[in-house]
Parts: structure tokens; sequence; C-alpha cells
């Protein structure tokens, strides 16, 4: 309905009757309170502004109604191609960017320095708040860390065995590495075959650095091939970013990927049972 005000019966009434009938002084006064004879009202927006219909032009989407201009009711889905839909996908991928960004990534095994338990092709949700609250890298802990001025530009997946201050040492007499003294059974999550290593160390862990080495000992590059480099192949806490948590593809192979017993029967650093 246009914006034009219609006549009400009070309009229809004020005009002198044709029966010659003198007006009613009470008509005359409501005539000046509501309306002139022949006049057309005036649609006024909140401004003070004649609307549309007063100024002869066509009323616009706002005065439809009386209303006075405002946003229409679909708002910004209105003005958006594919309206609600399109948002409502935007919404989502700021969500999922926001996710990525600040708690869980995903990311993909490149090779095979972690199998058995990470195979090529996995895909890992990086847990990036499990360090962010005071809680450090822990020993048997998975972790992403930026290898860039370590091992090299770009993302590596590896195991943690030595903490800041631990005393790492490889091998005991059954060729097991040493953490603090204790020898570690890592049968439980070493490539089937492989020893724990084939080449020779013995380290202490800077503070703020972690000893990291692969699963599949013979195919992985990890602390061990960098002792002589700047850093001697220790991982600064600062670089790590966040804990590998969960297999989540292939569906087949989905699972959780807990802290193992094996280190939990490590002394804490200084405590060496040795």
């Amino acid at each position: 309905m246009d914006s034009e005000t219609q006549p009400t019966e009070r309009d229809r009434s004020s005009h002198p009757s044709d029966s010659g009938t003198p007006p009613d002084p009470k008509a005359r006064e409501g005539r000046s309170r509501f309306a002139f004879p022949g006049s057309r009202s005036r649609s006024v927006n909140p401004g003070g502004r004649p609307g549309p219909a007063a100024r002869g032009g066509r009323p616009g989407a706002g005065d439809r109604g009386g209303r006075s201009p405002s946003v229409d009711s679909g708002g910004v889905a209105a003005w958006v191609p594919g309206g609600w839909i399109t948002l409502t996908l935007l919404a989502c991928l700021v969500f999922l960017l926001l996710l990525s960004a600040f708690v869980l990534q995903p990311f993909r095994i490149p090779s095979g320095s972690m199998e058995r338990g990470l195979r090529i092709g996995d895909r890992v949700l990086v847990n990036k708040l499990a360090y962010r609250f005071g809680a450090g890298p822990q020993r048997g802990d998975i972790v992403v860390f930026d290898g860039t001025g370590t091992f090299g530009a770009g993302d590596y997946i590896k195991r943690v065995v030595g903490v800041g201050g631990d005393h790492v040492v490889c091998c005991d007499e059954e060729g097991r590495v040493q953490v603090n003294g204790r020898s570690v059974d890592e049968s439980a999550f070493l490539y089937p075959g492989d020893s724990p290593s084939t080449v020779r160390f013995d380290v202490v862990v800077p503070d703020g650095t972690l000893f990291v080495l692969g699963d599949h000992r013979a195919r992985s590059s990890d602390s061990r091939d960098h002792l002589g480099s700047p850093g001697g192949g220790m991982v600064p806490v600062d670089d790590v970013t966040g804990r590998a948590d969960w297999i989540v593809w292939p569906f087949g192979h989905t699972t959780g990927l807990g802290r193992p017993d094996a280190y939990a029967r490590v002394p804490a650093a200084g405590d060496s049972d040795g």
C-alpha cells in the first residue's frame, strides 16, 4: 500500500453537503484540527522532511505502510548474493580459521619417520592449547614444531625423549636409551625391527629445549643428526606448535595419541638413578 494517506470518514464528512444544510460548527472545528477541505496529508519522516508521497515522488522501501525508513527485515543478508546461506558459510569459514589458528590444527604426515604409529598420509589434529597455560612438553609427547634454525625450514613431528635438564644417553648394555639413568623400554611404539639408535650420544638437554627422536629410528632425521650443529640438535620449546593428540584420517586409522607409560618411571632431572 502506498504511503499516501487515504481519506478517512472524517475527511469525507468535512466537505459541505450538497443538500444545503449549514455546516455544523463542531465539524468546522474538526476540520481545523485534522484537515482542511481539499487538502492532502503529507507523510513526514523522523527528520521532519516531507516524505516522497508529499513531494510527488514514488514512495521508498522504508516508507511503505507509513513506516519510517529502516533496514529491510532481511538485514545484511538482503545485500549479499545467496543471502543467509552465504552468510552462514562465511561464518563457518571464519570459525574454522580461528579454530585452526588458536586451538586445533590439522597436519598431514609426509614421511615414515614416525611409523609404526603415524603412517604416511595420516592426518593428525594438533592441540595448540596444550602448552599455552604454563604446562610444558613432557617425555613421550608427540609434538609438531618449526624446524627453522635447527632442523631446516618447515614443520616436523617427533617424540619428546628429553626435556630441559635431562641427561639422555645411548645406549645401556641392552641397547636401550637411558634418561636420567633410567633405561626406557620403547618397544610399545618403536618401529618393529629397529634398534633404539645406531648412533651413540650422551647429552644434557639445556633448559627451554627438547631432545626429540622419531619412532622409526632407521628412517628418522632427528636430534641425533644435528648434535654437531648450532643448538646441538635441541628444539626450543618456543618453536613447538602443539601436541599431536588424535589421528583423524583415514577413518579406519582414527585413534588418540596418548603419552606412553615407558617414561613414567624416569626420575626428574638431577635425580638420576646412576
